[in-house]
């Protein structure tokens, strides 16, 4: 499937405000590179949005590095996120592109005879976005990852048409990948929403001053930092992040 052709790209508003139906969550998570926190990042905003009483359900639409555990695929990241949720859907819904090797997910696919295609993830992502009143969707690797010979996962960002939050890996060099992958946001008319700093080092030099310098140029809020963490679950993540500034975040109900 060639990019220009027509897909219908899903809202971030569902309900119409005269209905008195809250505006449904939304987003599109996604990184300055690979094994930089996006999944315990997206767990986390899972969830903050189940403690708020929203019904919600991650998605990983290609999740690559799969092992085969009680005759059924398993991917980390995917049951990271599944276990953050608090509304169960098929895994083939969650994840459609569950590839086998830990690799770009374009080889992975290749080695399996697989073509990642957009249609059965945009349809999977409505499927889920009828189901609940949050979705949070986790891209793969970085924000162009290619998918397929003439598609990456910037295509399917933009298909998808939410906001976007952006995972920054924080090590020597996270300014110039940040401000590039903000700068590959825009180009594809996609709204940056909120930024988070995710430790990689026990100790970073200069963390402050890179935090400061991203804040000053990256115009989108920054969530939180998360530290180098003992036990990296969603619990303990959600402890450091502040989703509230996100458009449409739901207000918690008490019990």
């Amino acid at each position: 499937m060639a990019l220009e052709d027509p897909v219908i790209a899903p809202q971030t508003e569902t309900a119409p405000a005269a209905s008195g139906m809250p505006p449904r969550f939304s987003c599109f998570v996604t990184g300055t590179d690979t094994e930089i926190g996006k999944t315990l990042t997206s767990a986390a905003m899972l969830y903050a949005l189940a403690r708020s009483g929203a019904r919600t359900c991650g998605m990983k639409p290609i999740a690559a590095g799969a092992v085969l555990r009680d005759g059924r695929l398993h991917n980390d990241d995917a049951d990271m996120l599944a276990a953050a949720g608090n509304v169960a859907m098929l895994p083939e819904l969650t994840t459609p592109f569950m590839l086998k090797e830990p690799a770009a997910p374009h080889i992975a696919a290749a080695l399996e005879g697989v073509v990642i295609d957009p249609v059965p993830i945009l349809a999977a992502y409505l499927e889920i976005a009828a189901a609940t009143d949050a979705t949070v969707v986790e891209g793969v690797g970085g924000f162009r990852v290619p998918l397929n010979d003439d598609y990456d996962s910037a295509d399917l960002a933009q298909q998808l048409n939410l906001p976007v939050v952006m995972v920054v890996g924080m090590r020597l060099g996270c300014i110039s990948q940040a401000l590039l992958t903000a700068e590959a946001i825009a180009a594809r008319g996609l709204k940056l929403v909120g930024w988070v700093a995710n430790a990689l080092e026990t100790e970073m030099s200069f963390f402050d001053e890179n935090i400061a310098a991203l804040e000053a140029r990256l115009g989108a809020p920054l969530l939180g930092r998360v530290p180098r963490l003992e036990q990296p679950t969603a619990a303990a993540a959600a402890e450091y992040l502040n989703f509230t500034s996100l458009p449409n975040w739901p207000v918690r109900h008490n019990n």
